[in-house]
């Protein structure tokens, strides 16, 4: 189990604008991952502005819970503690498996025990809710400064293009961004700025 703060600039770019940046920086890993999205039918997790996933690569998996900070080292950009558990790719293969005949889940380890905790019987009402699948690419940055490119569909085929710094140091990743916008020609807004990937896997359900 791994317990970590995450201070990230995420902005969604425009196809031709992510392309080209996605491309101008050495690779340190590409890959492919599923995301499976849990909550109650009503929304529990996320009224309280928690989010929970397995996530399913080619040779492993974690479940994943994402929760607010309650004490944030900064306001400008997006912050949160991440809590992972890593499961058997077959566990988690088998896990979505059951889950994708629509019966309620239960977390075990970790997560499980924080959900336990904070909403106590109400974690018995998990449901699959949704999924996405990202082409990730992790990058070297400036001032070897890690960056993240997500190219995601979803389950009515729609696709958006996130770019993400990742940074304990929120003062270099201002800095990481103000250069990349200038050289790149994008700009943070209110509507492409730190958009939550669930919330748009929600909106992008497959309508059948």
């Amino acid at each position: 189990m791994s317990k970590d703060r995450e201070i990230e600039a995420k902005t969604i770019l425009a196809k031709n604008v992510y392309q080209k940046i996605s491309k101008a920086f050495p690779i340190k890993e590409d890959f492919q991952q599923a995301n499976y999205y849990f909550d109650t039918d009503d929304n529990l997790l996320k009224k309280h502005n928690i989010g929970c996933r397995i996530r399913i690569f080619s040779d492993h998996a974690e479940q994943t819970l994402k929760v607010p900070d309650p004490r944030p080292v900064q306001k400008k950009f997006h912050e949160v503690i991440e809590i992972n558990d890593k499961l058997k790719l077959e566990e988690a293969n088998s896990l979505i498996k059951k889950a994708q005949t629509n019966d309620y889940f239960i977390f075990q380890g970790n997560i499980g025990q924080y959900l336990s905790k904070h909403f106590a019987d109400k974690q018995k009402k998990l449901r699959l809710q949704t999924w996405s699948k990202t082409h990730r690419i992790l990058a070297n940055g400036p001032e070897n400064c890690e960056l993240t490119f997500d190219a995601t569909s979803y389950p009515d085929g729609f696709e958006d293009y996130e770019f993400e710094i990742e940074n304990t140091n929120p003062t270099l990743i201002k800095k990481i961004l103000i250069q990349l916008e200038k050289k790149y020609d994008f700009k943070q807004t209110a509507n492409n700025t730190n958009q939550n990937k669930i919330a748009r896997a929600y909106n992008h359900r497959s309508k059948n």
